[in-house]
């Protein structure tokens, strides 16, 4: 079903939304209960609610876009109903806690409802969200044909717990489910990797460890960097080994061989750069009458791409670490800063709040492209679009598109940030007929180029200088300290705010964590 295009009738706007809620449909969706067979797990927490409300109804209902089907019924003969008349749907639109209707027949949202006026003659409704992954997927909700009380507390408390039970137990079947389908799935898998296995490109050998001879493929003493040979001597091979490799490969074959059949192993192998490394597979066939092997079968493969990758891995991991304390101190040095310049403390959340999400907006881009760097237009558009308006834009920008490094991203980030909050309070921004022309450009050759940003504010109130500068001020001036030969001006023209903004770029092309 496409909940896109669909829309849900007769349903308050809060509460179609609410329903319709593409998020809140995938998680229902994924758990592919939706009309399953019977369970009499969910069936025991129905009858549980429905004794401790004291009604005679109770119902696991799964709300979909134009259905509730219910996964239990307890004391009513259905198994679902048209969404638009569902009471469950108010339910999971109102929130987390459960919601109560004492009688349907007085509350102007169901006294027309065919489920209070048709056979069923539904009066008293209680119904708690089951919640999946931070989705309300349904209610576990009791009813009665008859009006009640307000429930107590109590109750509630107990409805709202055997919904959150129901809410577990869609999550551990479901999980179960996956599993299921993951143990079937990787039986297929290593059937197929059997088959891909026999066609890939892998070095069969067999050792006779009598004669230390092994009988081989061409493709092992290729693997090993040694002459093309269908036999090597076990001795030629530990030879080939990186040293750094060469205990731990013996003493885990040596110990191996002694404790069962099957040998697994990595190791490097020498005269390549980056390293080649290669994996051993090896099963002993047959022992002498003391049981000390004498023929061992084996494969040798090339792992290299894999190791690379793990590497890939640890670097990247290393430059978070390290990008995560730059990070701390400088949003340290935001807080401190910061204070100091308030003059009162709507003051300081305000902007430190600010400053905040600049940073953050480009550490997600640096994140996302891994430390490699961030394009800027794609930098200046993500931090100045709070500052702008979409129908009626009063920003230009311009410039051709490059890589920043990661200091250079942040630096520009919270200068840009700064520019265009103060544009927004106080300069061109601030007025009707103000704009902002944004541009950069680079300078020098290969080598040696630099970019060159300018900020140019026009048609807004006549500026004049600050008789003090406040933290903003200093940070747009000293963002980019910390980047070599980074020059900064800020002039506050009569006619507008200007800024020019030139730093050294980085060749970022085929740069690597």
């Amino acid at each position: 079903m496409n909940s896109k295009a669909e829309t849900v009738p007769n349903l308050p706007a809060e509460v179609a939304r609410a329903v319709k809620d593409e998020a809140r449909l995938a998680v229902l969706h994924g758990l592919e209960a939706l009309d399953t067979g019977a369970d009499p797990d969910f069936d025991r927490i129905g009858s549980l609610a429905a004794a401790a409300m004291q009604v005679p109804i109770a119902l696991v209902t799964l709300v979909d876009h134009k259905r509730q089907w219910f996964k239990s019924c307890v004391g009513l003969d259905e198994t679902e109903t048209a969404t638009d008349i569902s009471f469950c749907a108010h339910a999971i639109a109102a929130g987390d806690e459960p919601m109560v209707v004492a009688d349907a027949a007085t509350d102007p949202r169901f006294v027309t409802n065919p489920l209070v006026t048709g056979k069923h003659n539904i009066r008293f409704y209680a119904g708690a969200p089951m919640i999946v992954a931070g989705a309300r997927i349904g209610t576990l909700c009791v009813l009665d044909r008859k009006p009640h009380a307000y429930p107590s507390s109590a109750m509630l408390e107990q409805l709202k717990a055997l919904a959150d039970l129901a809410g577990s137990l869609f999550t551990l079947k479901d999980a179960t489910r996956s599993g299921a389908i993951a143990e079937a799935a990787l039986v297929r898998e290593e059937k197929r990797r059997a088959i891909a296995l026999d066609a890939a490109s892998l070095a069969s050998w067999a050792w006779d460890i009598r004669t230390d001879i092994i009988e081989c493929d061409t493709l092992l003493s290729e693997l090993f960097n040694l002459p093309r040979s269908n036999r090597l001597r076990a001795r030629d091979i530990l030879t080939a080994i990186d040293p750094r490799d060469v205990h731990q490969t013996e003493t885990r074959f040596r110990d191996a061989l002694t404790g069962s059949d099957d040998y697994f192993g990595e190791y490097r192998v020498k005269g390549f750069h980056p390293p080649r490394w290669l994996a051993t597979r090896g099963r002993v066939i047959e022992r002498d009458g003391d049981g000390k092997p004498t023929l061992i079968f084996g494969v040798n493969y090339d792992i290299t791409e894999r190791k690379l990758g793990d590497e890939r891995q640890r670097l990247l991991l290393r430059e978070l670490n390290h990008r995560v304390k730059n990070t701390l101190a400088t949003v340290q040095a935001l807080a401190t800063q910061t204070v100091r310049h308030a003059r009162q403390p709507s003051e300081f959340l305000e902007a430190f709040g600010g400053r905040l999400q600049a940073l953050g907006i480009a550490h997600n881009l640096l994140s996302d492209r891994e430390w490699r760097g961030i394009g800027i237009r794609e930098l200046v558009q993500i931090e100045v679009r709070p500052f702008d308006t979409a129908d009626q834009p009063r920003m230009t920008i311009s410039g051709d598109e490059l890589l920043l490094s990661p200091d250079q991203a942040v630096g520009l980030g919270l200068i840009l940030h700064e520019l265009a909050s103060n544009a927004l309070q106080y300069g061109s921004l601030s007025a009707a007929s103000g704009r902002v022309d944004l541009g950069w450009r680079t300078q020098g050759r290969k080598g040696a180029r630099r970019l060159v940003l300018t900020w140019r504010e026009s048609g807004g109130p006549q500026v004049a200088p600050p008789e003090r500068h406040g933290f903003g001020s200093i940070l747009i001036r000293r963002s980019l300290a910390k980047v070599i030969s980074s020059e900064v001006t800020h002039e506050f023209r009569p006619d507008g705010v200007f800024a020019e903004i030139s730093m050294p770029l980085e060749d970022l092309s085929s740069d690597k964590p």
